[in-house]
């Protein structure tokens, strides 16, 4: 009986460290007032040591860094997301493409306008795709709400 209650909790065991999934990717998000009722709106990565995630414009192949948001009545989008970071390029023999990507962290900035000088959110997503020298992980995307001051 004892050698069957350690078969069964060594059975559990590698299915809940095989269950866990891998994340090298911490996000944050923040808004900065830039005027009144102008705001940039930063989407951070910060990625574990030998991780890269893609930029907006990343090459053929994996699937690109893009942000979308949720209608806001308040809020109008201005402009094109910008990449703040160390751009890095490479060619990548197993895209067979000079693909563009950021290590270490990157900042996805989007200026906003609000309407009013209420208080309000911005929420949105990010979708990306990392990799590292030895594979890449699917896509993944990440719900976000930033506040946006009236202040």
């Amino acid at each position: 009986m004892k050698k069957i209650s350690i078969l069964f909790l060594s059975l559990f065991a590698v299915l809940v460290v095989s269950a866990q999934i891998e994340n090298p990717v911490k996000w944050s998000y923040t808004a900065k007032k830039v005027s009144d009722k102008v705001y940039d709106v930063y989407v951070t990565a910060t990625l574990d040591p030998q991780w890269h995630i893609y930029a907006q414009d990343a090459g053929e192949g994996p699937e690109p860094t893009t942000l979308s948001f949720l209608k806001n009545p308040l809020v109008t989008v201005d402009g094109k997301t910008r990449e703040v970071g160390q751009l890095e390029k490479q060619f990548d023999k197993n895209f067979n493409s000079t693909l563009k990507f950021y290590s270490n962290t990157v900042s996805f900035v989007q200026r906003v306008k609000t309407k009013s000088a209420v208080a309000t959110v911005l929420k949105g997503a990010v979708n990306y795709m990392v990799c590292n020298d030895r594979k890449c992980l699917p896509p993944r995307s990440v719900d976000f709400t930033v506040k946006l001051a009236a202040k």
